[in-house]
């Protein structure tokens, strides 16, 4: 017994442990952030120095992926701890608050509020209009504008408007919205935010207008820049439905970026919006160290979706492959093992219950995501399940360390070996020697396949009685693939 009260008064005293102290969380989403980051290895030059020091230093997920390839639907997934396939928010509308079923859940920084942390955001962490600067979900509000846009667009898509450009920023750095989102984050650090802390930033980069100043683009001499590897007819062996998901999107199709010379270009102003963004997540990890609050806080860095810039013959995404799903996932502070990566499958789904397991929070019943905590201390600790993610009614992706089984409303289907064929060449589905292991994989799918939510619009894909519908249009099977 007095050994027993020895050691507790030693863990009272002791400077290093503190009973109660909670962790502080800085929570950095980027907008369609492929896994073009030097840490993943996926392009061979991409500069992304802060996000791989961040990676280095504690554990990397280099197999990660959304629950949606989009917007409103990943980010919806993320903050309510719920698939796409669960909630119904498939498409850049319905706000879930709108929806009757979800109006009250409690979602990842109301869940922090009612801990007793003091949530902050800014940014891009919601999507668009839809309640992201709301106080409903967070404490503290950063108000920032949009920034400075040049008045005309470098390049005549045919569709998208003036938001679907690329090119150099003819302004300051300090004119662009990521800018002010980091400089706002900085000025709450630097005046030490109320403890325990959840701090949410949000970064539009690299999400079309691809504009990011000079100095980024001399990172990448156009007449250097490598182009992702990729087929002009890797189309041939998918499904017809595969382009149902893209059907008549706002992003060019491949065969424009090849007729107008834009293809080398559009890469290039990526990898330079890749390395800007990255810069600005550097200002506000040097602002967190330089504030003595980095030991105190864990770090949690993913973007919401992947990209495409020409593979599988277009831009943009909103399809189920690794280029459009694959995304960084990196966490960092206490409870974390450092300089250690991960291969097992994850989701984005997992954010929210892992989040709340390293803050000793009471993680909620209605999350359908699994901790990550387990991988955080030991980087090769078994997974029990593959990640999975949805685009529109009934379309799914899964995807474990070797495979990519995709199964479309219509039943078509897509297999990729992505040990050996990482770039999905190849689809395997017709082929007989691979019957069990699809068999294996659809065990998978979602049991939940709720029809898309009322308010649905933008993006929105239904199938019935073998009939696919686009944002209410039907398409006829024999109808021509829109360029």
């Amino acid at each position: 017994m007095k050994l027993v009260l020895l050691t507790l008064s030693l863990l009272l005293l002791s400077p290093t442990i503190v009973l109660g102290d909670r962790p502080n969380v800085l929570f950095i989403a980027i907008d369609d952030l492929n896994d073009w980051v030097g840490c993943l290895n996926s392009h061979p030059q991409v500069k992304t120095p802060n996000i791989d020091a961040l990676a280095k230093r504690r554990t990397l997920f280099t197999n990660a992926h959304c629950q949606a390839p989009l917007c409103n639907p990943s980010r919806t997934s993320v903050m309510t701890g719920l698939r796409p396939s669960t909630t119904g928010i498939y498409g850049l509308a319905p706000w879930f608050r709108t929806v009757k079923d979800w109006n009250n859940l409690v979602t990842l920084p109301q869940h922090f509020s009612k801990a007793g942390y003091t949530t902050y955001t800014v940014g891009k962490i919601y999507h668009g209009r839809f309640g992201s600067q709301g106080a409903q979900e967070f404490d503290v509000v950063g108000k920032t504008d949009r920034g400075l846009r040049p008045e005309q667009k470098r390049v005549a898509t045919p569709r998208g408007g003036r938001g679907m450009d690329w090119g150099v920023y003819p302004f300051k750095e300090s004119d662009h919205k990521d800018w002010k989102s980091a400089s706002w984050t900085v000025e709450q650090l630097n005046k030490t935010p109320k403890a325990p802390f959840f701090l949410a930033v949000g970064f539009a980069l690299p999400h079309v207008p691809l504009y990011a100043t000079q100095k980024w683009f001399d990172l990448y001499p156009e007449d250097e820049v490598m182009l992702p590897r990729m087929l002009l007819d890797d189309r041939r062996d998918t499904p017809r439905f595969s382009w149902y998901l893209h059907w008549k999107l706002p992003e060019p199709r491949q065969k424009f970026l090849l007729q107008h010379g834009e293809q080398i270009k559009i890469v290039q102003s990526y990898l330079a919006s890749v390395s800007f963004v990255d810069s600005q997540v550097g200002r506000v990890l040097d602002a967190l160290e330089r504030n003595g609050l980095a030991d105190d806080t864990i770090v949690v860095l993913w973007s919401d979706h992947g990209y495409h810039l020409g593979e599988k013959q277009i831009t943009g995404k909103n399809t189920l492959w690794d280029r459009s799903a694959r995304v960084p996932l990196i966490f960092a502070g206490p409870g974390v093992r450092e300089g250690q990566s991960s291969g097992r499958p994850a989701e984005l789904l997992n954010i929210y219950p892992t989040l709340s397991e390293l803050c000793g929070l009471k993680t909620p019943d209605h999350l359908e995501g699994l901790s990550l905590v387990p991988q955080l201390e030991d980087a090769s600790a078994s997974r029990t399940r593959p990640a999975i993610t949805t685009h529109n009614h009934d379309n799914h992706a899964v995807r474990t360390e070797r495979w990519r089984y995709i199964q479309y409303a219509d039943g078509s289907e897509e297999l990729y070996d992505m040990a050996n064929d990482p770039h999905e060449f190849t689809n395997l589905a017709a082929d007989s020697r691979f019957y069990t292991e699809k068999q294996n994989l659809r065990k998978h799918l979602p049991q939940i396949n709720r029809k898309p939510a009322p308010g649905s619009v933008n993006r929105i894909l239904v199938y019935e009685n073998g009939v696919a519908n686009w944002e209410g249009e039907d398409i006829d099977p024999k109808e021509t693939i829109p360029d």
